[in-house]
């Protein structure tokens, strides 16, 4: 009876260490008049010094970040704003108007913990400039650099995107 549970308790050991976990997920929220990009931890990993970019390209449209009234934007225009997490950030990016990627340096990204920031994104190419739907950021990209890695992945048309486990067990 031993040796059985044993070998259950071992397969069970097993089959979680090959569970694959993410180490962030990323949503864009659109919103009227700012949109919304929350970042979440999902992994014990992500403890030094982190840096998460958001790049716009590599979709079907033309997405910019809008900042300011000049410029490549349509109408309404928000610059970037912290909104959760403050106190993880050691590096808050400065985003010009029509910039087209924005990196936030952060101290750690503990797992549960969210950044989220507001700002405006359009589609310079788009029928309907002012807003973005998941499907128009469907293929933009979000970076991870932690632990001396570089993790990707791309946004789907959920707006929503997911990176894979770095190898460290959370």
């Amino acid at each position: 009876m031993f040796f059985k549970h044993a070998l259950t308790i071992a397969a069970f050991a097993i089959c979680s260490a090959l569970f694959v976990q993410a180490d962030i997920s990323a949503r864009f929220i659109e919103g009227a008049p700012k949109d919304r990009f929350e970042i979440t931890s999902t992994s014990d990993c992500l403890s030094g010094p982190v840096t998460v970019t958001i790049n716009l390209d590599g979709f079907a449209g033309r997405l910019i970040f809008d900042t300011t009234a000049a410029g490549a934007g349509v109408e309404v225009f928000q610059p970037f704003e912290l909104t959760s997490g403050g106190s993880l950030v050691e590096q808050a990016p400065s985003v010009m108007d029509g910039d087209k990627a924005l990196s936030i340096g952060l101290s750690a990204l503990p797992k549960g913990q969210t950044v989220a920031f507001t700002l405006d994104v359009v589609d310079t190419g788009g029928a309907r400039e002012i807003t973005v739907n998941g499907g128009e950021i469907a293929g933009a990209s979000v970076v991870l650099m932690a632990n001396g890695e570089r993790k990707a992945a791309t946004f789907g048309a959920d707006a929503k995107a997911v990176l894979a486990n770095s190898g460290c067990n959370s």
